[in-house]
């Protein structure tokens, strides 16, 4: 099966909709036998070979000061449609519902291979941040909503995700399709622990909570800091591990430093090596995730393959699947909830980790496995296409566009191409030209030399009479 995988990031990105991207491809190609392409905007200076899959970057524009980091893809590139288009895919696979999704009707345009999209994160929160205008982001979330309902078949990360759609007005079905972790199930070994998470100096007996992931407040981290104060005039001593990095790190290091638990605050930045990670979330005795705008949790489930238990919002999506007391602990969003928790259980150390062991058996889900159900209703959409029972997708204004686009594109390539062949034919005459006047000047040069001769000795015969 040739699957094209589309998406906004990729490294040297590293975001959890990256990460996710990178794992379909590498157990698609690893475990399937699936030929992969992946496509991204570019990066200046990345490198985009030693995959083993095809990876085909295309042209970006600098917009990370707006959007914290991210460059801002351009999918009309008719080059670029093109290569894509003799990849020769069969099912194109987005997860990004900007530019990565217009690109992915073009090419089912081009192709006619059915378009999957997966709705990874609340995309309405970034946009209602970066535009500041009301009706903007109003007008921008609907125009996202009709680049979903133009995909054959929307996925959601769970159920609170597909809930989150809908409420932004989408109308259509949607599946549960989970997102897994790349680390196997198991605590890191000790000499790693302490590599990791030595040089910070972290006091022994003393309870760590551990946040990985990008610092934003509205994933919130003030709530957390809140606690923390509560935790902390009760006299209770702990160390609280910010691993990740974000526009919010600032003001987070300031809230802690005025609440007055900043020497008991740790932010390490970004930690890309996985091991590492691995060592964190083994170091940890909490994992504390009081996120109400994340769709799936990754990290929560990254931290349950260690033995790691996750404190999270009661009626969350990143609490699905959690038992409160069991295989986790769940509270309500307030800093009073969350500090009331911290305090009864943070010196049950053998809770803890019981609690953690549960996690690690019950809410572990492994890349191979999320991949392996991907690939399953790949094959199944491949198969109600083939026999005429994939649902025709309604055209919408936005999708006539794309087709005239998609010609549009064509059309131009086509012309460039045609442009190319008269230019190389002019190359080709050119150069015929060249060498028959070569040929020529060399053909009349021997003449006149065999002219030159020839006269020469008819004077001698003239003189020898």
């Amino acid at each position: 099966m040739r699957v094209c995988l589309l998406n906004d990031s990729f490294p040297p990105v590293l975001d959890g909709v990256a990460n996710v991207v990178t794992n379909y491809a590498e157990c698609l190609v690893r475990d399937h036998g699936a030929e992969v392409a992946v496509g991204t905007p570019r990066y200046p200076g990345a490198d985009y070979g030693g995959y083993p899959y095809r990876v085909l970057p295309y042209r970006s524009f600098d917009t990370s000061a707006l959007f914290s980091g991210y460059r801002t893809g351009d999918p009309f590139s008719a080059r670029y449609l093109a290569e894509l288009a003799d990849f020769g895919p069969e099912l194109i696979h987005t997860h990004c519902p900007a530019a990565s999704t217009l690109l992915a009707r073009l090419l089912r345009e081009e192709t006619g291979a059915p378009v999957v999209f997966t709705y990874h994160t609340k995309y309405d929160v970034d946009i209602e941040r970066v535009l500041k205008v009301k009706l903007a982001a109003h007008e921008a979330i609907r125009s996202m909503i009709t680049a979903v309902e133009a995909c054959d078949e929307v996925w959601t990360v769970s159920r609170g995700a597909g809930e989150n759609l809908e409420a932004l007005g989408y109308g259509g079905a949607w599946r549960v399709m989970p997102n897994g972790v790349d680390f196997a199930r198991g605590r890191a070994e000790d000499a790693a622990v302490e590599a990791a998470t030595g040089p910070y100096g972290l006091p022994a007996g003393v309870p760590v909570f551990l946040f990985v992931g990008r610092l934003m407040t509205y994933k919130g981290l003030p709530l957390v800091l809140e606690a923390l104060r509560r935790l902390n005039s009760l006299g209770r001593d702990f160390r609280m591990v910010f691993v990740g990095k974000g526009p919010d790190r600032e003001l987070l290091e300031e809230k802690a430093a005025a609440l007055g638990i900043g020497n008991k605050c740790v932010f390490t930045g970004p930690v890309y090596d996985r091991e590492a990670l691995r060592a964190w979330n083994t170091r940890a005795d909490l994992f504390l995730f009081p996120s109400t705008f994340d769709t799936n949790g990754l990290v929560v489930r990254e931290a349950a393959a260690c033995g790691l238990a996750s404190v999270l919002i009661r009626g969350s999506c990143a609490a699905e699947g959690i038992t409160d007391g069991r295989n986790g602990f769940t509270v309500e969003e307030t800093p009073e909830a969350l500090a009331a928790l911290l305090e009864r259980i943070m010196g049950d150390r053998a809770r803890l980790r019981e609690t953690g062991q549960r996690a690690m058996e019950e809410i572990y889900l492994s890349w191979a496995d999320c991949v392996d159900m991907a690939y399953e209703r790949y094959g199944a959409i491949l198969e109600e296409k083939k026999a005429g029972r994939l649902p025709e997708k309604r055209r919408l204004p936005a999708d006539l566009l794309l087709s005239l686009a998609a010609k549009s594109l064509e059309e131009r390539e086509r012309r460039r191409r045609g442009w190319a062949a008269l230019l190389e034919s002019f190359r080709e005459s050119a150069v015929g030209m060249m060498e028959n006047i070569q040929e020529a000047e060399t053909s009349a040069s021997s003449l006149r030399s065999r002219l030159l001769e020839q006269l020469k000795q008819e004077r001698e015969e003239h003189r020898r009479r």
